[in-house]
């Protein structure tokens, strides 16, 4: 356990998590810069949107090998700036964050019709032979009905999750001022993701950490 906890902590990971937070607030503080030296809030979100999604298409284009969490957010930011580039209204480019969640939540429910849910493919990297949690997991993924069911229903949780986020982002965008939206948004992404965590990690602790592999078994 608390070699699992230092692999967890280790200066990688703490760098790791630093850069997600810098790309998740960098966007939000340049929107604000900007629109405090005058500039135009259409003109702003453009710009903010071509900004964060430029060191996405170089690590794509560079082919750099990614983890499949950078590798989603870097396809996120280039999918801002093309619906960013789609014409319309500023509400309509306030609530592209809409867009792309509702997208991200069909991405989760179609990976149920895939080989492995997204919750199962984002989680083993972290979790397999840590924290509690068996190793072997497409060991206990063939043989083990109770496993397979935990991840597909986990991975519902967070389409689930993802489009009510979406509709709540429509609303902001066409009811709340805009300057406001951005960094509404940006807080409702932290809320909907720490919410989410919580609530499937509290859904896998059914599963406790000592009886799991034995229970597992039974379902087998």
């Amino acid at each position: 356990m608390a070699e699992s906890l230092r692999r967890i902590l280790s200066r990688r990971n703490i760098v790791k998590a630093l850069r997600l937070l810098v790309v998740l607030l960098l966007p939000v503080a340049a929107y604000y810069a900007l629109r405090a030296i005058g500039t135009d809030v259409y003109l702003t979100l453009l710009i903010v949107a071509a900004a964060s999604a430029f060191p996405a298409i170089v690590s794509l284009v560079r082919r750099r090998p990614v983890g499949r969490i950078a590798l989603f957010y870097s396809l996120m930011s280039v999918g801002s700036l093309l619906v960013a580039l789609m014409p319309g209204s500023t509400e309509l480019l306030l609530a592209k964050g809409a867009i792309l969640t509702a997208a991200t939540a069909g991405w989760f429910l179609a990976s149920l019709r895939g080989a492995r849910p997204l919750t199962y493919a984002f989680s083993r990297p972290l979790l397999e032979g840590r924290l509690g949690w068996p190793g072997g997991w497409e060991d206990w993924w063939r043989d083990s009905q109770r496993f397979r069911r935990m991840w597909r229903a986990s991975t519902v949780m967070w389409a689930v999750g993802l489009l009510i986020d979406a509709g709540a982002r429509v609303v902001m965008a066409y009811t709340l001022p805009h300057d406001d939206v951005p960094g509404l948004a940006t807080g409702l992404y932290v809320v909907t993701v720490v919410v989410l965590n919580v609530v499937t990690n509290a859904y896998y602790v059914l599963y406790p950490a000592r009886e799991r592999a034995a229970r597992f078994r039974v379902g087998r």
